[in-house]
C-alpha cells in the first residue's frame, strides 16, 4: 500500500484533481493519502470531497487530514508539495512595488522581482519540509508543484539529501495548443522538448513522422491564430522554435514586450486570455482582484458543490507515482538538476527535460546542446535563479540585489540605482515573510 503525503492541500480544485488522478489507477486505489494544510477549514472541505469520491466509487483508499506536517510526512513514499507561503499580502507587494518602478510583470511567480522574492519566502518553509523528510521518510520522492519551480527545486537539491523533481503542466498544455493550431490530433503529436521551466523549447515537433513546423509557420500567418498567442509566435519567428509557456508568462522572462507601454499595448489584441493578463490583471490592477475573488468564491463553497468524478487530468504527478510503483515506463518532461543533460547550460542549474520514469526511479535523458540562441535565452534566466538561490541559502542580500539586477525585464526597465531602491522597498514590505537572517543582512 502506497502512502502519499500532500503538503499544501488546501486548494480544493487542485488537490482534488491531483488526488483523483492517483485514484484512477487500480494499482493505486488502495493508497493512503494524507492531506496537510495550515487552514483547517479548507482542509476539511478537501478531505470531505475526496472521502465522498472514495465512497462513491467503492475504493479502498484512505483519506487522512491533518494540520500537523510531521504526522503527514511520517513513513510517506511520496510527498506532493503545493504550498503557498504568506498569502495575499506579499503577493501583492511583489506585483505592485515593481510596477511602481516600471516593471510590469504578468504573474510574477517564476522570475523577475516577484519570482525572486516568492522564492525567498518559500525556500525556508520548503527546506523545513525537506529536513522533516530526511528524518521521517528519507526514501520518499518530493514532487514539487510550487513556483518558482526552478529556484525551489535547485535549493532543495543543493541543501538537502531529498530526491526532488519539479512538475509543471506547460508542456502538455502547449502540445494541446499546437495540435489545435496545426489541425492534428493531440495524442498523435510527437515531440522532444528541453530547456528550463517556462522556457523549454520544442526541439522536434512531428505528426506521423512529418515535421509540423512548416504548418505552424502557416498557422502564425493567420491573424486570428496569431492574436491568440502573439508573444510565442513572435519568439518562434525570430528564434526558430516554439516555447512551452503561454504568451502571458513568456513575456515576463525576456525584455522584448514589457519594457515599453506602447509595445505592450500592441500585443494586447484579440485573444481574451492575453487581454485578461496584460490589461485587466496588470494594467488596471485586477490581477489581484481576480485572485481574491477566486479565493472568496471557493471559500464560500461546500464539499457538496464539487463533483466526485474519476477523470484523469494531464498533470504528471499521478503518472510519476504509478510508473514508480508498477514499473510502467513513461517519458515526461520534469524539472531536475542538470547533470550533463543539457551540455550548454550550467551544470548545477535546474532544467526541464525529457525523463524516463519506472520502478527504478526518474532518469533524465541526455539532450546535448540546445541550439545556441535558445541556450542563450535560458542562461539569462538561469543567472537570476542562481543568485536568488544563493541569496536564499546563504541569507545574502547582496546576491538578491544582483539577481534582480540581472533579470532581463528589470534590467530593460530600471537603472541600477532604481533596482537597488526597488529591492530595498521589497525587503522592507515583505520583512515579515522572509528569513530573519536575510532581513538583517538586507536592512
Amino acid at each position: 500500500m502506497t502512502r502519499i503525503s500532500f503538503i499544501g492541500a488546501g486548494s480544493v480544485v487542485f488537490a482534488r484533481n491531483l488526488v483523483t488522478d492517483i485514484l484512477t489507477y487500480p494499482e493505486l486505489e488502495d493508497s493512503t493519502i494524507s492531506l496537510m494544510d495550515v487552514d483547517p477549514d479548507r482542509l476539511d472541505t478537501v478531505a470531505t470531497v475526496l472521502r465522498h469520491t472514495v465512497d462513491e466509487h467503492d475504493l479502498d483508499a484512505t483519506i487522512e487530514a491533518t494540520t500537523d506536517r510531521r504526522e503527514s510526512l511520517r513513513d510517506a513514499d511520496y510527498v506532493i508539495n503545493a504550498i503557498h507561503v504568506g498569502g495575499a499580502a506579499p503577493f501583492e507587494n511583489e506585483i505592485e512595488i515593481p510596477r511602481e518602478y516600471g516593471v510590469a510583470q504578468a504573474v510574477g511567480d517564476t522570475l523577475g522581482p516577484g519570482g525572486v522574492f516568492r522564492a525567498l519566502r518559500t525556500v525556508p518553509t520548503l527546506l523545513d519540509i525537506a529536513r522533516d523528510m530526511e528524518e521521517l521518510c528519507p526514501d520518499a520522492l518530493l514532487l514539487n508543484y510550487t513556483n518558482p519551480m526552478a529556484m525551489l527545486c535547485w535549493a532543495v537539491d543543493e541543501a538537502t539529501d531529498v530526491d526532488v523533481i519539479g512538475l509543471c503542466h506547460s508542456v502538455p498544455h502547449t502540445v494541446s495548443a499546437l495540435a489545435d493550431y496545426v489541425g492534428v490530433p493531440e495524442d498523435e503529436v510527437e515531440y522532444w522538448v528541453a530547456g528550463i521551466n517556462h522556457l523549454a523549447w520544442f526541439l522536434e515537433l512531428e505528426h506521423d513522422g512529418r515535421d509540423l513546423y512548416p504548418d505552424l509557420h502557416d498557422a502564425a500567418a493567420d491573424p486570428d491564430l496569431y492574436d491568440q498567442d502573439n508573444v510565442r509566435f513572435d519568439l518562434f519567428e525570430h528564434f526558430g522554435y516554439f516555447v512551452t509557456e503561454s504568451s502571458n508568462h513568456a513575456s515576463e522572462y525576456l525584455p522584448y514586450v514589457r519594457d515599453d507601454p506602447d509595445v505592450l499595448e500592441e500585443y494586447v489584441v484579440g485573444d481574451l486570455e492575453t487581454d485578461w493578463y496584460f490589461t485587466d490583471w496588470m494594467e488596471t490592477g485586477h490581477y489581484l482582484e481576480h485572485w481574491r475573488a477566486y479565493r472568496e468564491e471557493h471559500d464560500d463553497r461546500t464539499a457538496d458543490d464539487y463533483d466526485t468524478d474519476l477523470e484523469r487530468s494531464p498533470e504528471y504527478g499521478s503518472r510519476v507515482i504509478h510508473s514508480m510503483e508498477t514499473g510502467e515506463r513513461r517519458r515526461m518532461n520534469l524539472n531536475v538538476r542538470n547533470r550533463g543533460t543539457v551540455s550548454n547550460l550550467p551544470a548545477d542549474c535546474c532544467v526541464e527535460v525529457p525523463c524516463l520514469v519506472d520502478d527504478r526511479g526518474v532518469h533524465a535523458t541526455r539532450v546535448g546542446d540546445l541550439p545556441t540562441q535558445l541556450a542563450a535565452l535560458c542562461r539569462t534566466n538561469v543567472n537570476v535563479q542562481a543568485l536568488a538561490v544563493e541569496g536564499a541559502l546563504d541569507h545574502d542580500a547582496e546576491a538578491v540585489r544582483q539577481a534582480v539586477a540581472l533579470d532581463p525585464l528589470t534590467s530593460a526597465c530600471c537603472t541600477l540605482d532604481e533596482v537597488e531602491s526597488m529591492v530595498d522597498d521589497l525587503f522592507a514590505a515583505n520583512a515579515d515573510y522572509l528569513a530573519d537572517e536575510l532581513v538583517a543582512d538586507a536592512l
